[in-house]
């Protein structure tokens, strides 16, 4: 189970953009209004994006829950880029809480599937009860302007889509934005356990 513990700001979000790249007139009274709507567009066309390549677009805290790691060797997390883990939780069946030292285990990173890693011979066991919590940060950058460009268009593409919804309520990811993301996402493969 993913969870997202810190939402991005709306200073973060690129506003100001996406009304210059939907030509839209700026400087009246209902700017505020507009803002607000052009926001919540921005916010769906990041979770789209997310959600279709496993990429935190903006950087922000997660904690991941699991009973079972995926190997005893290497936890796959479930976003990436991963900057940093920040506290490993080990809970006990009574729901006690036992913080896991940061010499014990390791991040390996990987654009696609990053992942915790003991410093020893194996993952602490889980199981009959006993489950783990990772809390860690996820994301390209604390800005936009940190974003990769060609991720950054394709946001500020699918946000217009979703502006523009009224006139064409099946709109979606144009050919031009997944052309964009097709770099970002995973391949995933059956039979491989990834």
């Amino acid at each position: 189970m993913l969870a997202e513990m810190t939402p991005v700001p709306g200073s973060s979000l690129p506003v100001e953009r996406l009304a210059e790249h939907l030509r839209l007139s700026r400087g009246f009274t209902n700017d505020g209004d507009l803002d607000a709507q052009l926001e919540s567009c921005l916010r769906a066309s990041l979770a789209a994006i997310e959600a279709r390549t496993g990429k935190a677009v903006l950087r922000r805290r997660f904690v991941q829950t699991v009973t079972l790691w995926a190997t005893s060797e290497r936890h796959v997390l479930p976003i990436a880029p991963v900057a940093s883990i920040e506290v490993v939780r080990m809970i006990d069946r009574l729901g006690e809480a036992r913080v896991l030292e940061p010499a014990a285990y390791a991040l390996v990173t990987d654009m696609h599937c990053p992942g915790l890693v003991p410093k020893s011979v194996s993952l602490p066991t889980l199981g009959s009860g006993r489950s783990a919590e990772i809390e860690f940060i996820a994301g390209y950058s604390a800005t936009w302007d940190g974003v990769p460009a060609d991720l950054g268009q394709a946001v500020l593409m699918l946000a217009g889509t979703f502006f523009g919804q009224d006139e064409d309520a099946t709109a979606g990811f144009s050919p031009g934005a997944m052309a964009l993301i097709e770099p970002y996402r995973t391949l995933r493969l059956r039979g491989t356990g990834a």
